[in-house]
């Protein structure tokens, strides 16, 4: 009987880390009917699913009834490698003003790569956003190339290209990861993958549309981050 019962609650969970799946893959808000489409449930439904998660300040609404992410959601990401966000910070705000282009840090999560924490730089014309939960296959990418590059192919999720394979083969050869178009289009990354001893593996990366500096000056400036990041947690 207890298994019956934990089961609404346990699916009403479930949807409800659903609801902040959507809301990180769309990049920007959402409605609730548009919500509801990505449940595939009804309007309803979806509705209690984010006054609730409101309530928390997992999401917010604005005058339009447009849902983003909530504050409190910021609050939950620090959490997450606590020591090592910590550390990233001063590198990843010295790499997007230097560079001009923004700069974050990205750790596996199962099969996807998960923003962390982002900077943009304070001077630049028009950032690129690269909002704290944004999730993708970790196939993808640059940040994801350069994650797989440091775990075993054993530990790879399936359907990964025979293309990316050999892309993370280079990574070790080159130093760093590049993506044009293949998670944002018109969008451009270079990443270096960070390993810390006792933490899921990460990457630091950045993000922008067009840029004065070459791929290999971008990956050697993050490889010196990534170095001293590595250095200041012992790993």
């Amino acid at each position: 009987m207890a298994a019956q019962n934990d089961t609404p609650a346990l699916q009403t969970l479930s949807r409800g880390i659903r609801v902040l799946e959507h809301l990180a893959d769309v990049r920007g808000s959402s409605t609730i009917d548009e919500t509801a489409a990505a449940l595939g449930v009804h309007r309803s439904i979806a509705y209690r699913l984010v006054r609730t998660l409101e309530q928390h300040g997992l999401v917010a609404r604005d005058e339009s009834g447009r849902i983003t992410l909530g504050s409190r959601m910021a609050a939950l990401a620090a959490g997450v490698a606590h020591d090592v966000q910590a550390e990233a910070l001063p590198e990843l705000t010295a790499i997007a003003n230097e560079l001009g282009m923004t700069c974050f840090l990205a750790t596996l999560d199962r099969d996807e790569c998960v923003t962390l924490v982002s900077v943009e730089p304070r001077h630049a014309v028009a950032a690129v956003a690269q909002r704290p939960g944004t999730r993708h296959s970790v196939a993808v990418g640059a940040p994801g190339k350069a994650i797989l590059s440091a775990v075993p192919t054993s530990d790879w999720p399936d359907g990964v290209s025979d293309a990316t394979r050999a892309e993370v083969k280079q990574v070790a050869e080159a130093g760093f990861a590049t993506s044009h178009d293949e998670v944002i289009p018109s969008l451009r990354s270079v990443a270096v993958p960070l390993s810390v001893r006792g933490r899921a593996p990460a990457a630091l990366a950045v993000v922008y549309v067009v840029s004065a500096h070459g791929d290999a000056e971008i990956g050697r400036r993050l490889v010196t981050s990534a170095d001293a990041i590595r250095h200041a947690l012992g790993g």
